[in-house]
């Protein structure tokens, strides 16, 4: 064994115990419990629990049932935090928002546009996969739409910014898929108390004590999460427009974005 194998095997071991030595005397404070709290113990039986339907959310994975059930409220006025961003990149370039780029690019070579070519329905695929299994697998519609945002952001760096506009998913088209899937979020909510002339709750997915309004918990035997699969689906038709409207924005040429922030310097 040459001396430089033996003195990185010394490195490696001495890193290794000045981890260690600290986290055993205490250094890191008091570690966290083995057992569960109280709260968690609750949401993890009753999330998907048959046997006791008064508070279930219907679906299997947790993290959605906590997003979209438990604190739905919490996460729309998050998604509205989210889409008031993106009205903000907007405003800054309402100047030159739908027209085409002055600069005409060719995007990346031949073989790089043909890899693409295969890669971009993959991702968009994974991105449609992970919304619609939100309800029973990590995942959810914000990583979906984020997922298959992914798609036109690479299809704008390997075939030029000339795609979008020579394609069918424009400017106006984005904002108007983006507003629907905002509308739909924030109805799905609203729908107990709509058909049931207010005999329910907002956001109220299943049958409760007081309001026998529920979506339907399965479909083909297949745990659905009632309301979470319907906002899961929203929110990634959201997320993906929203990214996809934002990019398309950010990527236009400097000749281009330069009219957008002309004079905002000096307040005008």
């Amino acid at each position: 064994m040459r001396s430089r194998d033996i003195a990185f095997a010394l490195l490696i071991l001495s890193i290794l115990l000045i981890l260690a030595v600290p986290t055993f005397l205490g250094a890191l404070g008091s570690l966290p419990p083995e057992n569960i709290r109280s709260l968690a113990r609750s949401i993890l039986g009753l999330t998907f629990n048959p046997y006791n339907k008064s508070l279930w959310t219907a679906s299997p994975e947790a993290v959605a049932a906590i997003i979209w059930d438990y604190r739905g409220l919490d996460t729309l006025y998050e998604t509205m935090v989210f889409y008031t961003a993106i009205i903000a990149t907007l405003m800054l370039y309402r100047e030159v928002l739908g027209s085409r780029d002055e600069v005409r690019g060719r995007g990346l070579s031949l073989i790089v546009k043909r890899g693409t070519a295969i890669a971009l329905p993959a991702i968009v695929v994974v991105g449609l996969s992970t919304v619609l299994h939100g309800m029973l697998t990590p995942g959810g519609g914000f990583q979906g739409g984020a997922i298959m945002a992914v798609a036109p952001v690479v299809a704008l760096i390997v075939f030029s910014r000339s795609i979008i506009e020579e394609s069918r998913l424009t400017y106006a088209h984005l904002v108007a898929l983006r507003s629907l899937a905002l509308l739909g979020i924030v109805l799905v909510p609203l729908i107990p108390i709509i058909v049931t002339f207010g005999n329910a709750f907002i956001f109220q997915n299943q049958a409760k004590a007081l309001y026998s309004f529920t979506y339907p918990s399965t479909v083909l035997d297949v745990p659905m999460g009632g309301l979470i699969t319907f906002l899961n689906i929203f929110e990634g038709i959201a997320v993906f427009s929203a990214f996809t409207l934002a990019f398309t924005i950010l990527l236009y040429s400097e000749k281009v974005s330069r009219k957008a922030v002309e004079g905002e310097d000096i307040g005008f």
